[in-house]
């Protein structure tokens, strides 16, 4: 969503560390890492070896299948979501966080107010399966929820 592709994960890092007090590195890393394999050629066995097999295994779960339809893609994300570890729900978390900012501030020129409502219910389906994982967190979420654009 954010052009500029280093802003969207210090972005993940810093709700999770400023805005809700998690200092647990490996957390912070993965966030930071979250969307590295997806798009780039790193590989989870390079992370692993950089930062660590923990931090490489939350991103793992947190990174989705891109050969597979965007439909597909978002059906699991919202199944697959209360099963992850708690440190890939966080992560995942902080993520929709931060994708809701980006919609609500500064969407995609060419997304309609309807693709922007899809995204903010389609969040909320995801978010619905890490609830518990950090009340704080999960207020955070909600306030940013209510961000939603309307018609």
């Amino acid at each position: 969503m954010n052009n500029c592709p280093i802003n969207h994960p210090i972005a993940l890092a810093n709700v999770l560390a400023n805005e809700v007090n998690i200092d647990d590195e490996t957390i912070l890393i993965a966030a930071v890492l979250h969307d590295t394999v997806e798009d780039t050629d790193t590989s989870l066995r390079e992370l692993a070896k950089l930062f660590g097999q923990e931090a490489a295994d939350i991103v793992s779960e947190v990174t989705h299948d891109k050969s597979l339809p965007k439909p597909e893609r978002k059906r699991l994300q919202i199944r697959n979501a209360p099963h992850m570890s708690d440190g890939a729900k966080l992560v995942k978390l902080a993520d929709k966080i931060c994708n809701l900012r980006d919609i609500a501030d500064r969407p995609p020129l060419e997304w309609s107010v309807e693709r922007k409502q899809a995204y903010f219910d389609f969040a909320c389906e995801v978010v619905s399966g890490l609830r518990g994982v950090h009340l704080g967190l999960g207020r955070v979420f909600d306030e940013t929820a209510h961000l939603r654009p309307v018609a």
